[in-house]
């Protein structure tokens, strides 16, 4: 039996929450949709992810150790967010208190079900429990920051040969509370599962937040979204990675263009399949004034 360092335990003033069956719907929280909270590198990161924009304040530290919970990672609350949510939809019980088998969350999430991905499966369950994030978003002052962990706890459960039979973890309050909220929770595209870049993850995550109810589709600045991404790749080998998703389509759902303005600079544009498709991949536009962000 194992458990995370850290948080005295709080199961004892929770009720477990059993996994569901079934074939659920995958559900993302907006707010990790939209902000740079996770390193978006399959190396090991240690230099903190620090972002600010307006009164947005954003500060994500790992240890040396561990390192930052990766966009892979984050499936993990993908699977929690969706348990979560489908219950909350059905009037059952819910709880931060969370126990579910290796096998079911690794087939969630679409991995395999070897002895290396359950290996991989803890050393991330100890990357969300190590990563600390202090933020302003959804406070009710600016100066104020809300400090948490991904994961408060976990405790993995062996049969008496030494293999797992279950994993118990521990949501965080900001976390939990978002998926209590459906205004802050987004139903995504089960085909994400199976995006390998870190670049290309964290863009349809963009994209899913910002490009589901605008009819002319939404626009970004690459260098804004260098920033927004909080990715360590310098801004020259970012935009390559951009351009390359543009020419291979490379996002469920989601038709990417780009577009030059008057002044040189690139924007990437993109719509739902399912609204009328922007004309051309890479074409000359007036400066476009519809769908343009800069949060």
């Amino acid at each position: 039996m194992r458990m995370s360092i850290g948080h005295s335990s709080e199961r004892k003033t929770l009720d477990v929450f059993r996994a569901l069956p079934g074939n659920l719907a995958a559900r993302d929280v907006q707010d990790l949709m939209s902000y740079p909270f996770f390193s978006l590198a399959k190396s090991r990161r240690t230099v903190p992810i620090n972002y600010r924009a307006g009164d947005v304040t954003i500060c994500v530290e790992g240890t040396r150790e561990h390192g930052i919970a990766t966009i892979w990672d984050a499936d993990i609350l993908i699977w929690a967010a969706s348990q979560i949510v489908e219950a909350r939809d059905h009037g059952l019980n819910t709880s931060r208190w969370m126990s579910v088998t290796p096998y079911e969350l690794l087939t969630f999430i679409g991995r395999s079900t070897s002895q290396r991905d359950y290996v991989r499966l803890k050393a991330a369950l100890d990357r969300l429990q190590s990563t600390t994030i202090a933020t302003s978003l959804r406070q009710i002052s600016t100066r104020r920051l809300h400090r948490f962990s991904w994961i408060n706890e976990w405790k993995e459960q062996v049969d008496r040969h030494g293999h797992s039979c279950g994993i118990e973890l521990v949501l965080p309050d900001w976390f939990y509370s978002a998926l209590m909220n459906d205004a802050l929770v987004l139903t995504i595209d089960r085909a994400y599962f199976g995006l390998t870049g870190g670049i290309e993850r964290w863009l349809y995550r963009l994209v899913r937040k910002h490009g589901g109810k605008q009819a002319a589709g939404w626009r970004f600045d690459f260098r804004h979204l260098h920033v927004k991404s909080g990715s360590q790749a310098r801004f020259s080998d970012f935009a390559i990675d951009l351009r390359r998703m543009v020419q291979r389509q490379a996002l469920p759902g989601y038709r990417l263009t780009i577009e030059c303005t008057n002044t040189g600079q690139e924007r990437l544009a993109f719509v739902s399949m399912t609204r009328p498709l922007l004309s051309t991949v890479i074409h000359k536009a007036m400066q476009p004034t519809q769908g343009v962000n800069k949060s």
